[in-house]
């Protein structure tokens, strides 16, 4: 005769395994507790603790309350490398989500010259051109010029122009940096065009202190008879 009562038994455990799975997997709500932890995790580059939490189902794109940045903004101001791979290979994570400035990730990334995170950005194909300041724009002013090359490559808007008409040239001027200036009129930058308050790159070297860029420029734009 038949134990009859094995698939009963069957059917009690397997509810049993259900409930909690159900219970382990839940997703996890943006609780204040489970928010503040989120971000100090991220700051403190403990990679294990942030899997933890968006394993537990914490949505990858929280903004923070201060400079509206999500996790992976945050990670590359603070330098956490390890947050920062963790959450690039994180299903559904947005690359082009904005600070309350309009920063994105690459242009934090660029602007901390944190060449390996540009690359990584890049090669996920994250938007390079956008209206306002771009990230071709805090290249030049940081004189990174292995990035400045990086985007060019990726057709960034050699003359892209912030809300008042400042170019990256202008910007490399201003900063000093002469030879991301030879770069950028190398590529075929502008050094003629003026922002809203009618300067040019060489008035930005020239406010700047920066004699040496302001010989050069005038000297090539007399060169190309633009002078």
């Amino acid at each position: 005769m038949k134990n009859k009562s094995l698939p009963c038994l069957c059917r009690h455990f397997l509810r049993r395994i259900l409930l909690v799975a159900a219970i382990v997997f839940v997703p996890l709500t943006a609780s204040a507790d489970a928010f503040n932890e989120y971000f100090k995790a991220v700051k403190m580059d403990n990679a294990g603790k942030v899997k933890e939490l968006l394993q537990r189902g914490l949505d990858p794109n929280l903004i923070e309350e201060t400079r509206h940045d999500t996790g992976l903004i945050l990670a590359l101001r603070e330098g956490s490398m390890n947050v920062f791979s963790l959450l690039m290979n994180t299903p559904n994570i947005d690359l082009e989500a904005k600070s309350m400035n309009g920063d994105t990730a690459l242009m934090i990334a660029v602007y901390k010259n944190n060449k390996p995170a540009v690359e990584a950005l890049l090669a996920r194909n994250v938007q390079v051109n956008r209206p306002g300041w771009t990230a071709l724009h805090y290249a030049a002013a940081a004189g990174a010029d292995e990035i400045v090359r990086m985007l060019l490559e990726k057709s960034a808007y050699i003359d892209a122009e912030s809300p008042n008409k400042t170019t990256p040239i202008m910007m490399a001027a201003w900063e000093g940096h002469i030879w991301t200036v030879k770069l950028l009129l190398d590529e075929g930058a502008d050094a003629t065009l003026r922002n809203e308050r009618g300067m040019t790159a060489i008035d930005f070297a020239e406010v700047g202190g920066h004699k040496d860029i302001v010989e050069g420029l005038t000297y090539r734009l007399k060169m190309a008879g633009a002078l």
